[in-house]
């Protein structure tokens, strides 16, 4: 609790920051000002800073003042999402369509706070580097980093990440070892059949009731062809076809999301998605054509690095804080590139929010600013705990 008291002086500062990056929202690879923001905190910092990696990323590195060869990595998600705000706030977001609704405006925050502090107090053996990483949101920017050399040209030991989340107690802290979020699939399937009057179905092959099938029989891939102990999610999310009442239409599309942990679960499911489809053309007279994407790996952590993070968070807020087997999630991270790249571990810091400040990705949430001291202080524990 030590530290909590003396990062204490920045958390005006930290607020500041987070009320201003809320306000200016940034999609994917378009957070332009965003990462210019960032490149100039930290370059006040006297951080050496490289910027456009994997397009829009920003990374600082600080040198202890002990010469070692480890390194470690630092890592905050800078992108907002397509959201239009509904907080009524001093420092709601400034442009039409877009939000910080998931907390990464929080996330910089607390690691440009890290990085500001140990700047100043660089008593560590090694080398930190602070990874502000574009596009978490659906389009991958963890993978557009190391696809542009980020491991080649910076290179690191470990990886850590750090993520809020609503409900979980204010300023606690949880994890677990091994599989903590869902790998991240997408498919997109058009079905094709020959319309017609709907008073005459029978004179049609009617991609409607084949997508109606497709879906049912989506739901028993997970029931009856994967195990339930290894969890696993198929959820079609839109489905377009025909548009008026007495119409069969000629063509019917869909689109949807899979989530597993395990690479041959991921395989069952692609592979009978495709089975039922083609079996679908042979008994409805149809013909499909799918589009079947894996997207992010599942985020596993890895044992030691895990435990280092255990200890950083026990050091900070005590062991009642600190819960060491959160069950799995069935949401994703592309933070997972860089732990299939390198040792880390993913935490979680819970936010404590009343439902009245919204949930993730929810056009009423509003990141607690109550928790950027505790969420800095983590990041400065493990650098003190790693590098010594």
């Amino acid at each position: 609790m030590k530290l909590l008291n003396s990062i204490a002086d920045l958390e005006a500062e930290m607020r500041a920051w987070r009320h201003h990056l809320h306000a200016h929202p940034e999609t994917a690879f378009q957070e332009h000002q965003t990462a210019a923001f960032i490149a100039q905190k930290l370059s006040s910092f006297d951080l050496d800073v490289k910027q456009g990696i994997g397009g829009t990323g920003v990374v600082g590195t600080l040198k202890g003042t002990v010469v070692d060869s480890k390194v470690i990595g630092l890592r905050a998600d800078m992108d907002s999402l397509d959201i239009q705000e509904e907080n009524d706030l001093k420092y709601r977001s400034t442009v039409p369509g877009k939000m910080h609704a998931c907390g990464h405006d929080g996330h910089m925050a607390m690691l440009l706070g890290a990085a500001k502090y140990l700047a100043d107090n660089p008593a560590f053996k090694g080398v930190v580097r602070f990874i502000f990483q574009p596009a978490e949101e659906n389009e991958g920017g963890g993978r557009a980093m190391l696809e542009d050399g980020l491991f080649e040209m910076l290179p690191f030991d470990a990886v850590f990440g750090l993520h809020n989340i609503p409900l979980l107690k204010e300023g606690s802290f949880a994890i677990r070892t091994g599989p903590i979020m869902a790998a991240f699939d997408i498919f997109d399937i058009t079905i094709k059949g020959s319309g017609g009057h709907a008073a005459m179905p029978h004179t049609t092959h009617d991609p409607v009731m084949a997508a109606a099938q497709a879906i049912s029989m989506f739901q028993s891939i997970v029931s009856r062809n994967t195990d339930p102990i290894e969890g696993s999610v198929i959820s079609v999310t839109e489905i377009k076809g025909g548009n008026t009442y007495n119409v069969i239409p000629d063509i019917v599309s869909m689109r949807g999301t899979t989530r597993h942990f395990q690479p041959h679960i991921q395989d069952i499911i692609e592979s009978r998605i495709k089975e039922i489809l083609k079996g679908l053309e042979t008994s409805m007279g149809v013909t499909t054509v799918i589009k079947y994407e894996r997207r992010y790996p599942a985020v596993i952590n890895t044992t030691k690095e895990t435990e280092e993070a255990i200890r950083a968070t026990v050091m900070l807020v005590g062991d009642d804080n600190v819960f060491t087997n959160l069950a799995p999630i069935m949401g994703s991270e592309d933070f997972s590139f860089m732990l299939k790249a390198r040792p880390g571990t993913f935490m979680i810091i819970g936010a404590g929010m009343p439902r009245t400040n919204g949930m993730l990705h929810c056009s009423g949430f509003d990141f607690n600013d109550k928790i950027l001291t505790t969420g800095a202080s983590y990041w400065i524990n493990l650098v003190q705990s790693l590098l010594v």
